[in-house]
């Protein structure tokens, strides 16, 4: 059995970017960032803000260090703001996708087996969004309704994505 892994925890304040309006973010030191494996590409974390909230992300590398950026609705749920100082708990995501896969969007893949193939031949990055767009659906008709569509542009598109067409594509109403 697995060992379980130690959490690397640790206080920084959250900045709000002068550069990219609405931008927020917390620093991760080198140091820090480095006890996480990389894939080559990115080191995906579970996050724990404050001991509230939990989130997947990545540890972004930036000038030496690395930073994780906070959604406005992140910062609402924890109740904080630019300058504010904040308690963070990181361990490996281990999870299979970095995002948790809406129980629509699975089934979907279950019962399309050429769909599935195109969705797992994608770069997991273009996976997580794809499951992002899926689950930001607000009822479980419109996660169906998105979920078919991704498939189908996936499929009449030879497994790529063209994300303009896939943005007018997801505005059809549903069935």
């Amino acid at each position: 059995m697995a060992k379980p892994v130690k959490p690397v925890k640790y206080t920084a304040a959250l900045e709000a970017s002068a550069e990219a309006a609405g931008w927020h973010f917390i620093t991760v030191s080198r140091e820090i960032g480095e006890r996480f494996q990389t894939d080559g590409r990115t080191r995906r974390v579970v996050c724990t803000l404050n001991g509230k909230l939990s989130i997947q992300c990545a540890l972004m590398p930036s000038g030496g260090n690395f930073f994780i950026l906070v959604s406005k609705k992140v910062r609402s749920a924890v109740g904080i703001s630019a300058g504010d100082m904040v308690k963070l708990s990181l361990i490996p995501d281990t999870s299979k996708y970095g995002f948790p896969m809406p129980e629509e969007f699975a089934e979907v893949l279950a019962q399309d087996a050429d769909g599935d193939k195109l969705f797992h031949a994608l770069t997991p990055g273009k996976q997580r969004s794809l499951i992002f767009t899926v689950a930001s659906g607000k009822d479980i008709d419109r996660r169906i309704h998105r979920a078919l569509i991704i498939l189908e542009h996936l499929k009449d598109n030879d497994g790529k994505i063209d994300n303009k067409k896939l943005y007018h594509e997801l505005q059809r109403p549903l069935l």
